[in-house]
This record gives structure tokens, C-alpha cells and sequence, in this order.
């Protein structure tokens, strides 16, 4: 590990060590922050999966239940009946924070205060199909819902994992190790000059008790 280029003084040892600590606490609580985070994120990828196994095999539900619909009115009578929704949903993106990341929180209105409320036809001139097949697709819209809500926060889960685990390998493999070299050459370099110093005062003082007390031959 190279070190780093700095004038070895105590003064400059004092603030690496400062550094240092620094360094490590932040190591710490990144470490700390990134496995948090991982486990939100396996969480959320276990939810993920769950609710688009149950979307996906609803969705085929509901499909297979309007083609049986198709299959029993005439593309007419099927238009006529979807043509004016009852009910009306609208999405309202709110905000909510993990671990310092803003993620979205997806908050379905209805128009009518019972979501269940879908049928915009009488049931005098449609089939059981057709109506399982609109109850369904209803049903599954709060899943949907959710469905998206996880998976953008999974994708911003993931971009903040990532970021942090290069924070955390920038300071444990480049960052504190300089540090440590750094300090450990200022400190070899500090030893090495005090032996010099104290190796000379040692010499001066025997030169002066030699001039003082003609101890020289």
C-alpha cells in the first residue's frame, strides 16, 4: 500500500490518527447500514416473488374467464357492457424513507367508497363469466399495486446496497490501510529522528564534558 504524501511530523501524525478513527467508525456504520439494508432487500425480493407468482396466476385467471365471455356474448353486447366504468381509481404517489433511501409508497383512491363496486352493467344481460372475470381483474389491483411498489423499491434497494458496498471496500481495502501505512512510516520516521537526536545530544555532552574537565587525551 503506497503512503501517502505527507510531511512526517507530529503534528501530522496527531490528524492521520484522528483520520483513522474517523475512518473506522464510518467503516462501521456503513458495514452496519449495508447489511440492514440487505436485509430489507431479501425481504422485499421474498414479497416480490410471492405476489407476482399470485398476480400472474390471477391475471390468467381473469383473462381465461373473459375469453369464455367473448366466447358466450357478441363483440357488441361485450363493448355495451364495458363501455361505462362504475368505478373510478386513481394512484397517489406518496414518499416513505429506508435507511436513507426515499422510496415510493403507491396509495390506490377510489371514486366510490367500495372498491369492490365494478360492475358497470346490469346482470340481466351478461354471463357468470363475464362477471368473474371483472371481479377478478378488480380484485387483483390492490396486488398489482403492491407488486409495483415493491419492485421500484427493490430497484432502489439494490443501486443503494451496491453504492454503499463500494464506500465500505473503498475504506476497508484502500482508505484505512493508507492510513495505517502512513502512520506507521511517520512514526518509523519520528523514532528514527529522535535516535539521532538523543545519539547526538549524548555526543555533544560528552564533547563539552571533555572540554570542561580536559578528559581528552
Amino acid at each position: 500500500m503506497a503512503v501517502m504524501n505527507v510531511n512526517p511530523t507530529r503534528m501530522e501524525l496527531t490528524n492521520l490518527k484522528k483520520k483513522l478513527i474517523t475512518a473506522r467508525r464510518g467503516h462501521k456504520l456503513l458495514k452496519d447500514k449495508r447489511d440492514e439494508l440487505m436485509r430489507r432487500f431479501l425481504e422485499l425480493v421474498r414479497e416480490n416473488k410471492e405476489l407476482r407468482k399470485k398476480v400472474e396466476q390471477a391475471i390468467h385467471a381473469a383473462n381465461k374467464g373473459m375469453a369464455l365471455a367473448s366466447a358466450d356474448m357478441s363483440d357488441e353486447a361485450l363493448a355495451v357492457a364495458l363501455m361505462m366504468p362504475s368505478q373510478k381509481v386513481s394512484l397517489q404517489v406518496e414518499e416513505k424513507n429506508i435507511m436513507s433511501v426515499t422510496v415510493p409508497e403507491f396509495v390506490p383512491t377510489y371514486k366510490k367508497a367500495d372498491g369492490g363496486e365494478v360492475y358497470s352493467y346490469g346482470f340481466a344481460f351478461t354471463g357468470a363469466d363475464l362477471d368473474d372475470a371483472v371481479g377478478q381483474f378488480a380484485a387483483i389491483l390492490p396486488d398489482m399495486v403492491r407488486l409495483a411498489e415493491v419492485e421500484k423499491t427493490c430497484q432502489l434497494l439494490s443501486d443503494e446496497i451496491e453504492k454503499t458496498r463500494r464506500r465500505v471496500n473503498a475504506l476497508e481495502h484502500v482508505m484505512i490501510p493508507r492510513y495505517e501505512e502512513t502512520i506507521r512510516y511517520i512514526t518509523m520516521k519520528l523514532d528514527e529522528s529522535d535516535r539521532s537526536n538523543r545519539t547526538r545530544l549524548l555526543k555533544i555532552k560528552d564533547m563539552m564534558l571533555d572540554k570542561a574537565h580536559s578528559y581528552s587525551d
